[in-house]
C-alpha cells in the first residue's frame, strides 16, 4: 500500500468491492458563513481601543444586549451591594450616636432607630424599609435628623435601582427574539422554472396562530468581487428583487409561502448555470420583518443559504390540504423537495441561443478595385453594391426577416432594390432591360466632356435621380438601407467617356448599344 501511495500520490484511495463494507464519501469542508442558519451574525468586533466608552454611555442598551447569565449576575450583585451599603450606613449612624452601647434602651433614652443593637438588626431595618414591610418593631424616631436624611436618600436610591434593573429585565424578557423561533425557513433554496422563467425560490412559514402584521421580506446576496479599477470588495452586498416593484414582498403569512426571485438581466444570477453553481461562492441572506400581533413590537427573523444549499432543478412539495371545514398545513413536508425538468443553462446562455435565430445586419463587403475604373477602391465598392448579384443577396437576406419587419419596410426601398435587380449591371453583373430602372443615364454633351485616352473604353456611367429636390434627396438618403446609404454618401464623380462616332449613342459601351438596338 505504501508503494502504491508513493507511485500515485497521497490522494490515492483504495475502493473496496466488498458490499458488506461501505465507505462514506469525504465530507466537504464547511464554509464559513456570514449569517448562521438561526439568524445569528457571525461577526465579532475587535481592537476598539478607546471606543469602548461608547458602551458605557448607552448603559441601558448594553445591559439589555447582554446574555441572560450576565443580566442575572448584575441584577443579584446590584441589589446585594446596595443592601449591604445602606445597612452599613444605618449601623454607622447608630454607632456614632452610641445606640449600640445601650443594649436594652431604657425608657429615658431615645435612640435614632429603635431596637437596632448591631449590624444584623440594622440590615433587617433597611430591608423592612426598602421592601415597605414595616413589622413595627424597628422604626426611626424624631430625635435623629441624620437618620431622616438617610431615609430619604434610601427611598430615592431604591426607586432608581428598581426602575433600572426591573425595567432592564422586563425589556429583555419581552424582546421578540424568541418570536422568531416560531418563524420557519426552508433548509434549502431551489432553482427551477415558474411561468416559463427561471426563478430562485425558498419557503417561509409561521408556526403560531397569531399573525405577523405588515410582514415584509428582503434578500441580500453576499459575495466578494473586484471592481474594474482593481478594488477588492469583501462580502459585497447586493439586493435581490423578490417582488418589491409588484408588492410581492408584502406577505400575508397565514400559511407557508414560497418566495420567488426571477432571474433576469437585472439579477446577479443572470449568468449562473448548473455547472457554474458548483464553482461559485456566495451567500443569500433572507430577512423577514413584521409586527407581532400580541405585543405590537417589531420582530425580525433571519437565515441564509450558501451555494451548497441551492438545489438546481428542484421544487418544493405542497403542504396545504383541504379538510372538512378548514385548511390543513403539513409541516412534515415543509423542507422536502422533488426534482423537475429544468434547463441546465443560464438565462444569459438561453438568450444568446435564442438570438442566433434572429437575422444578422446586411453585410457590406468591399471588393478589390477594378483596373478599368479610375476611382480605385471606391469605384470597386460602388460596383459591388450596385451589382444585380448583390441585390439578389440583399433581397434574400431581407426575405428572412419576420413578416412584421417586412411590412415595416418602405415602398420606396422595395422599388429601389427591384430597380437595382432589374437594371443594367456594372462589370460582373447581369441585366435584362434599362427601361425599368428608377435612375436614368444622363446624356453627356460633347462640349462638356474632354477627349480621353484613345483605345481605352470606360464602363462606368454616372447615375442621377430623376426627381431630385436637394433637400428631399437628403431626407430620402437617411431613409435608405445601410448599403444604399453608403452609396448615397459617396460624392458622384463625373466619368469621362471618349467619342468614337458622331452621335452620343455611338460613344456608349457595346453592351448598352446592343440593348438599345434590341429595344
Amino acid at each position: 500500500m505504501s508503494a502504491i501511495r508513493r507511485k500515485f500520490g497521497e490522494d490515492y484511495q483504495v475502493v473496496n468491492t466488498n458490499r458488506g463494507i461501505t465507505f462514506s464519501a469525504p465530507v466537504k469542508r464547511k464554509r464559513q458563513r456570514f449569517v448562521e442558519k438561526n439568524g445569528r451574525c457571525n461577526v465579532q468586533h475587535g481592537n476598539l481601543g478607546g471606543e469602548t466608552s461608547r458602551y458605557i454611555s448607552d448603559l441601558f442598551t448594553t445591559l439589555v444586549d447582554l446574555k441572560w447569565r450576565w443580566n442575572l449576575l448584575i441584577f443579584i450583585l446590584t441589589y446585594t451591594v446596595a443592601w449591604l451599603v445602606m445597612a452599613s450606613m444605618w449601623w454607622v449612624i447608630a454607632y456614632i450616636r452610641g445606640d449600640l452601647s445601650h443594649g436594652g434602651h431604657d425608657t429615658s433614652y431615645t435612640p435614632c432607630v429603635a431596637n437596632v443593637y448591631n449590624f444584623p438588626s440594622a440590615f433587617l431595618f433597611f430591608i423592612e424599609t426598602e421592601a415597605t414591610i414595616g413589622y413595627g418593631y424597628r422604626y426611626i424616631t424624631e430625635k435623629c435628623p441624620e437618620g431622616i436624611i438617610l431615609f430619604l436618600f434610601q427611598s430615592l436610591l431604591g426607586s432608581i435601582v428598581d426602575a433600572f434593573l426591573i425595567g432592564c429585565m422586563f425589556i429583555k424578557m419581552s424582546q421578540p427574539k424568541k418570536r422568531a423561533e416560531t418563524l420557519m425557513f426552508s433548509q434549502d433554496a431551489v432553482i427551477s422554472q415558474r411561468d416559463g422563467k427561471l426563478c430562485l425560490m425558498f419557503r417561509v412559514g409561521n408556526l403560531r396562530n397569531s399573525h405577523m402584521v405588515s410582514a415584509q421580506i428582503r434578500c441580500k446576496l453576499i459575495k466578494s468581487r473586484q471592481t474594474p479599477e482593481g478594488e477588492f470588495l469583501p462580502l459585497d452586498q447586493c439586493e435581490l428583487d423578490v417582488g418589491f416593484g409588484t408588492g410581492a414582498d408584502q406577505l400575508f403569512l397565514v400559511s407557508p409561502l414560497t418566495i420567488c426571485h426571477e432571474i433576469n438581466t437585472k439579477s446577479p444570477f443572470f449568468d449562473l448555470s448548473q455547472r457554474s453553481l458548483m464553482n461559485e461562492q456566495f451567500e443569500i441572506v433572507v430577512i423577514l420583518e413584521g409586527i407581532v400581533e400580541t405585543t405590537g413590537m417589531t420582530c425580525q427573523a433571519r437565515t441564509s443559504y450558501t451555494e451548497d444549499e441551492v438545489l438546481w432543478g428542484h421544487r418544493f412539495l405542497p403542504v396545504m390540504s383541504l379538510e372538512e371545514g378548514f385548511f390543513r398545513v403539513d409541516y412534515s413536508q415543509f423542507h422536502n423537495t422533488f426534482e423537475v425538468p429544468t434547463p441546465p443553462h443560464s438565462v444569459k446562455e438561453q438568450e444568446e441561443k435564442s438570438s442566433l435565430t434572429s437575422p444578422n445586419p446586411l453585410p457590406v463587403a468591399p471588393t478589390p478595385s477594378s483596373p478599368l475604373l479610375g476611382n480605385g477602391g471606391r469605384g470597386g465598392r460602388r460596383e459591388r453594391l450596385l451589382s444585380a448579384d448583390y441585390a439578389d443577396h440583399v433581397e434574400d437576406q431581407a426575405s428572412r426577416l419576420p413578416s412584421k419587419l417586412q411590412r415595416m419596410s418602405s415602398t420606396k426601398e422595395e422599388l429601389l432594390w427591384r430597380g437595382l435587380k432589374m437594371g443594367p449591371a456594372l462589370p460582373g453583373g447581369k441585366a435584362s432591360s434599362t427601361g425599368d430602372l428608377p435612375l436614368s443615364i444622363q446624356r453627356l454633351r460633347s462640349s462638356s466632356i474632354p477627349v480621353a485616352r484613345q483605345g481605352q473604353l470606360e464602363e462606368q456611367v454616372q447615375l442621377l435621380s430623376l426627381d431630385g429636390d436637394p433637400e428631399e434627396g437628403e431626407l430620402e438618403k437617411h431613409r435608405l438601407p445601410a448599403a444604399i446609404s453608403t452609396i448615397a454618401a459617396a460624392t458622384p464623380i463625373p466619368v469621362q467617356i471618349p467619342f468614337v462616332g458622331s452621335r452620343p449613342e455611338d460613344n456608349l459601351p457595346p453592351k448598352l448599344r446592343r440593348m438599345n438596338a434590341d429595344r
